[in-house]
């Protein structure tokens, strides 16, 4: 939305391309230039949440079979979930 403003776009435009109303615009542009709405930078905003909950709890001494239960997802998933954090981890570690 905000791109679409600071491109000279009218509120009333993306409105309609949202199926929102004008004044719904106008308040969603307000809150995201309130201070402190920046996406943060680091490992939080880097990982989704189940990829930083996996990379805790197995740094605890969790192995899949526990995460599995209480997850609800295989082993062999959770696995791999574990596999792509530290890829991304690595990853960014190499772009600063």
């Amino acid at each position: 939305m905000l791109a679409l403003q600071e491109a000279g776009c009218a509120d009333a435009e993306i409105a309609r391309r949202f199926r929102r109303g004008p004044r719904f615009i106008g308040q969603v542009a307000e809150l995201a230039r309130l201070d402190g709405r920046k996406a943060g930078d680091g490992r939080g905003a880097l990982l989704r949440p189940i990829e930083r909950r996996i990379l805790d709890l197995r740094q605890r001494g969790l192995g899949f079979e526990e995460l599995a239960r209480r997850f609800r997802r295989s082993p062999q998933n959770l696995s791999m979930i574990e596999r792509v954090a530290r890829y991304k981890l690595r990853r960014a570690s190499r772009d600063v």
